[in-house]
């Protein structure tokens, strides 16, 4: 009888077990859902492994890829930043009235554009390290007065992106697309940041315990403050490469992309209450999610695949979220 229970609980805890490393180890799971997505899609329709439908997944997610490098460090701290769409919004509108409207050079305008970014991210990390504002507050506020200053700015207008510009958007290096290629070197910094470099464990401590970084004599500020500033100037960078690939820049440019980018980087594994999360993971999730916008259209769900796709998101985010507090919980953590 006791062979036979034992036989009988045997599957139940090789179930148990993959389950608690698949919550554990997110990226394993987001992996195996990624192979298993492709899969099914290119089978269902074969011409979505094409080297031309690849190539434009990779492009229209470098943009996602970029910017969730920079919210992966924010979220990993113990908070959060919501305002990155109506940011890069900003900062598509100040290129393109510097180029178009103050005839300003590339030259010139890009490196404002780049200040824009990174003094919004200073001020919100400002905002939140130092006086001490939650970050959802800060953020919040930040997704509806940004986007009002780009109205504003605009006045209505859709502004033209000049053909030198075009080349970030739209140019190669070595055969590679620009939009992948920066993408591909920011994910890299990322990654040797956060594995490889003293900044990078002093992000995670404050992240895990703050008491005890302050104890160890880091300054959680400071890092909170680096980590905004870093999301801040990648927004830029991110919208650098992508607002120049259409020929027009409107005033809703990027509306509601931050939810995308949030939701990659909790369904990569980065835990919504700090301390852990890897580039890795929040990688394998923005090509995931992706991947499955593109497989909706594949799918040929006409109007509706933007309401499965937002469907989808929210249905990732609470898995995600209920897979860190099992994790959390039966390692005694609160929850």
């Amino acid at each position: 009888m006791t062979t036979f229970a034992h036989s009988d609980q045997s599957p139940r805890i090789a179930m148990r077990g993959i389950f608690h490393l698949l919550a554990s180890r997110r990226e394993y799971g987001v992996g195996l859902l990624l192979a298993l997505t492709i899969t099914t899609v290119s089978i269902i329709n074969p011409d979505f492994l094409s080297a031309q439908n690849l190539r434009d997944i990779l492009i229209n997610n470098a943009f996602y890829a970029i910017v969730a490098c920079g919210v992966t460090f924010v979220i990993v701290t113990g908070e959060i930043d919501i305002s990155i769409g109506s940011l890069a919004a900003l900062c598509a509108a100040t290129l393109g009235l510097l180029t178009t409207k103050a005839q300003f050079a590339p030259a010139v305008a890009i490196p404002i554009t780049l200040a824009v970014g990174l003094t919004i991210g200073l001020l919100n990390g400002f905002l939140i390290a130092y006086a001490r504002v939650p970050s959802i507050i800060v953020t919040l506020g930040m997704l509806t007065a940004l986007r009002g200053v780009t109205k504003l700015l605009m006045r209505g207008e859709w502004l033209l992106v000049i053909p030198s510009l075009r080349w970030f958007g739209t140019g190669k290096v070595a055969g590679v697309d620009v939009p992948v290629l920066t993408a591909a070197l920011v994910l890299l910094a990322s990654a040797v940041l956060a594995t490889r470099t003293p900044l990078g464990r002093r992000i995670y401590a404050v992240g895990s315990n703050p008491h005890a970084a302050r104890l160890a004599g880091l300054s959680p500020r400071r890092i909170k403050l680096f980590v905004f500033a870093l999301t801040g100037l990648l927004v830029a960078t991110a919208t650098l490469v992508d607002a120049t690939r259409l020929g027009k820049i409107e005033s809703d440019y990027a509306q509601g992309w931050e939810l995308i980018v949030v939701t990659a980087v909790i369904v990569g594994g980065t835990s919504i209450s700090g301390g852990k999360g890897t580039i890795a993971g929040t990688l394998l999730a923005v090509i995931l999610l992706g991947i499955i916008r593109t497989a909706l259209i594949f799918l040929k769900l006409g109007p509706d695949a933007v309401y499965w796709e937002r469907a989808i998101q929210g249905g990732f985010i609470l898995i995600a979220v209920l897979a860190d507090h099992i994790v959390k919980r039966d390692h005694g953590g609160p929850g």
